[in-house]
């Protein structure tokens, strides 16, 4: 099934003033359990598409938002500044690696996580999917 996506993939916040065309598939699709993601997405986890920075092109008005994360590094966020969506996170030191939120996509079907992480925060009434890798915190 995710061999007949068709790229470039087009995203929007929920009021339109963001928008933005994915060029090619991500190199890992993620859910993150951590205490801070489910605050982000109001559920259980997060997902996030991992893609370079020149795979994505954008449109429109975004603001920043940041934090340090446990690990020390810091967090940083770009969000709609009318509606509030989150577009993308990034590492500053990091800037060509970009951590899509994917659930504003055209088509959400690569939305399959192959990976779990901080396991060791998520809801007790989730259940993990067989075969998946599970990380009980950041890998």
């Amino acid at each position: 099934m995710m061999d007949d996506i068709t790229y470039p993939i087009s995203g929007a916040c929920q009021c339109g003033g963001v928008t933005y065309e994915l060029l090619g598939p991500p190199s890992m699709v993620v859910a993150c359990h951590c205490r801070e993601c489910q605050k982000l997405s109001t559920s259980a986890f997060s997902i996030t598409a991992m893609v370079s920075a020149e795979s994505v092109r954008f449109r429109g008005l975004m603001k920043d938002w940041s934090r340090v994360a446990d690990s020390g590094n810091v967090s940083a966020a770009k969000f709609c500044p009318t509606c509030g969506n989150r577009i993308y996170h990034y590492d500053p030191n990091e800037p060509d690696k970009l951590k899509l939120k994917p659930s504003n996509l055209s088509d959400t079907r690569l939305i399959q996580p192959t990976a779990h992480v901080w396991v060791s925060e998520k809801q007790d009434w989730f259940q993990l999917p067989a075969g998946v890798k599970t990380f009980e915190r950041q890998p």
